[in-house]
């Protein structure tokens, strides 16, 4: 991989960083590792973070709301070729098939013989992909600070060598929450942000005044920069990503109490970082290690700003990858009556 693309995405990326297996040496000089990965409010089992907001009230409260019309899907297709962050030497998505009609006559693996193999045709598959590609959810574990995940959890106690036992996919819960859309391009008046621009608190503030809503404690929150207008072009995709800053996450995160924030790119925060932060990855670090709220990327949000849908039901869920960082996700949005 060439150097010059990494330095794109990621100025800091060969710098050292503050992240799992990358600990200074013990010394009686060295001050302590800042910042540090946060601890729950919930209690040190807590493995949800900022998901214990949603409540049986909660979700009852949105459900009752839904109008019953149409049904928005806010996911991409997984399809060979799609952009993902191979980039930095993870796998790309892969597809075979593992029976076909013809080969199973040839084949006849059930041994049923070449009537029934004529009669009935069978078609199977496999797939191969990095979990952090397509519409996906990050798993609190995915980023952490000092050897540490959200909550505390160390990675020489609680990571062996078949995942997490702590914070993995399988333990996020199915979502059922007020969904709100924050249309920061649309409030601008452009297809797409700029270029590597970071959303601030400002952008924020003005695009829900512009759509008239205002955010609520347990909000799921989707962020519309337009980077999908560019998907599936690979590099217009994931290259310099505009995306969220890190004063507009802790603003959603500490001041809005928000259930989980997403994206429509493919890194939620803006690349390159280069405004000193702490970390090479300062947005994730935060919403995951130390404010344990979950980070939605790859979110379709092309169609709700079209519409103009703003707030709506959002439901959906992850598939249960034990121990895993992420996992594939299918998010809907259903409009919700006044």
């Amino acid at each position: 991989m060439h150097a010059t693309i990494l330095q794109r995405l990621f100025p800091l990326f060969l710098a050292p960083p503050l992240l799992l297996g990358a600990l200074p040496a013990k010394s009686d000089q060295l001050e302590p590792a800042t910042p540090a990965v946060g601890r729950s409010p919930w209690g040190p089992d807590d493995e949800l973070g900022a998901l214990n907001r949603m409540t049986e009230a909660s979700r009852a409260a949105v459900l009752a709301r839904i109008d019953g019309g149409r049904v928005y899907d806010l996911a991409v297709d997984y399809f060979v070729g799609m952009p993902s962050w191979h980039l930095l030497g993870d796998p790309r998505y892969q597809y075979w098939l593992t029976h076909t009609p013809r080969g199973t006559a040839v084949d006849d693996p059930a041994g049923v013989g070449h009537a029934q193999n004529e009669l009935v045709g069978y078609t199977g598959d496999a797939v191969s992909f990095y979990t952090h590609m397509g519409t996906h959810i990050d798993a609190l574990n995915h980023f952490g600070l000092n050897g540490e995940v959200y909550n505390g959890f160390r990675a020489d106690e609680h990571l062996g060598d078949r995942g997490w036992k702590k914070t993995g996919a399988e333990t996020i819960p199915p979502i059922i929450a007020r969904g709100v859309l924050i249309d920061v391009a649309g409030a601008k008046q452009v297809d797409t942000l700029p270029d590597s621009y970071g959303i601030t608190v400002d952008d924020l503030e003005a695009a829900l005044r512009r759509q008239q809503v205002a955010l609520q404690p347990g909000d799921v929150v989707l962020i519309r920069g337009g980077r999908m207008r560019a998907w599936p072009d690979d590099t217009g995709y994931v290259m310099d990503q505009p995306g969220l800053g890190l004063d507009a996450a802790k603003w959603l995160a500490e001041e809005q109490q928000v259930l989980a924030i997403g994206g429509d790119n493919l890194s939620l925060e803006h690349f390159p970082v280069d405004d000193g932060s702490e970390t090479w990855v300062p947005v994730h670090t935060y919403l995951l290690a130390q404010a344990g709220v979950p980070i939605i990327e790859v979110v379709n949000l092309e169609e709700l700003a079209r519409d103009g849908v703003f707030e709506f039901a959002f439901i959906a869920a992850s598939l249960k990858f034990r121990g895993a960082s992420a996992a594939p996700f299918r998010p809907l949005a259903l409009p919700l009556r006044p």
